[in-house]
């Protein structure tokens, strides 16, 4: 191998690595959707993800800030919600916060600032306003969720083992249920 051609494959493995860090995603873009476009009978909306704790009090800010974990967990919450409404019923939902499970500790050695580590102390947790309405318009209930699995360690999460967001989607999906059989809203 000659100089010439190492020195190419690296120019190249640096650009496409910095057009790959271009690329990714930033959840705190001014330019980003703020809310999920119109799909049925559920809306979602979100607050700044620059506010949420996830990101403010990170030992990572860049990297948990990375990605579109937003929009996926929005688009979750939708989905789940939608399933359970009873015909004519919408529900209108605003994501006030969010922190998710796990952190990333800085100073544990070369770039474990970029590893989430998942511990009891980082439980996932979330905060909601919602707004469910009957078919003629009548508010049915509304409240301001928090959400937050102080076990969720010790639980079995197979439906979404290789899921990113999977502490986040079982917490929704836990919410969602006590909706739907009327134990909470």
């Amino acid at each position: 191998m000659s100089i010439p051609y190492l020195v190419r494959v690296a120019c190249t493995v640096l650009l496409l690595g910095s057009a790959g860090l271009a690329a990714a995603r930033n959840v705190t873009d001014p330019d980003a959707p703020r809310q999920l476009e119109d799909d049925g009978p559920v809306s979602v909306s979100w607050n700044d993800p620059a506010t949420f704790t996830e990101i403010r009090y990170s030992g990572n800010r860049w990297e948990a800030e990375r990605g579109d974990w937003v929009d996926a967990l929005a688009r979750h919450m939708r989905d789940r919600i939608a399933r359970v409404l009873p015909p004519g019923q919408t529900m209108a939902i605003n994501i006030t916060d969010i922190d998710r499970a796990g952190d990333y500790e800085p100073g544990r050695g070369f770039r474990s600032d970029q590893i989430r580590v998942v511990r009891d102390i980082y439980p996932p947790r979330m905060e909601f306003d919602y707004t469910r309405t009957g078919a003629g318009g009548q508010v049915i209930d509304q409240g301001h969720a928090k959400l937050r699995d102080m076990a969720y360690l010790s639980q079995s999460n197979l439906r979404y083992q290789s899921d990113d967001l999977a502490y986040e989607k079982r917490l929704v999906d836990r919410w969602v249920e006590a909706m739907a059989s009327g134990d909470g809203g």
